[in-house]
């Protein structure tokens, strides 16, 4: 069983990055993606990363520079591709849930943030730390998702 898992909420430029142990928040920083590649040279914990979905809509530059990330990320060890339905799905029962939703049922299910004299078991979670998390904690629960995908699934 896996005990702890590193994941990635990837961005154009900046990256939620989320350690998670099943019970607290290992690291929790947003990295660009030269540190991100150090850190995982050096990290021994499996990734996760949220994967990119179309859903036939037109997209902005930003969408195409994120997926260019998160290739660049995927170069440096294997990372497990997990689309944001079945984050949704899992941590919220809903494929309409928002961020707020994900946030809150992340709350629900193990406590609170905290504070820094008391700090809780997300201490360190904020912006988009919280989709690292929750793509972490899908990674951890899950052996596989439905709609997964891997470079060698082609």
């Amino acid at each position: 069983m896996i005990r702890s898992y590193i994941g990635i909420d990837p961005g154009p430029k900046l990256h939620g990055v989320v350690g998670w142990t099943g019970t607290e928040v290992f690291a929790a920083e947003d990295m660009t993606t030269e540190e991100l590649v150090e850190f995982l040279r050096q990290a021994t914990a499996p990734v996760a990363c949220e994967w990119i979905t179309s859903f036939g809509m037109a997209v902005g530059k930003e969408v195409f520079q994120t997926v260019f990330q998160i290739g660049r990320i995927y170069q440096s060890r294997p990372v497990r591709l997990i689309p944001r339905i079945d984050v949704k799905l899992h941590i919220c029962q809903s494929t309409r849930a928002k961020d707020a939703n994900i946030r809150q049922a992340l709350l629900d299910r193990f406590g609170p943030v905290g504070t820094k004299k008391n700090p809780g078991p997300l201490w360190g979670v904020s912006g988009h730390r919280w989709p690292a998390l929750a793509v972490a904690v899908t990674a951890m629960d899950l052996a596989k998702t439905e709609h997964e995908w891997r470079i060698e699934d082609e």
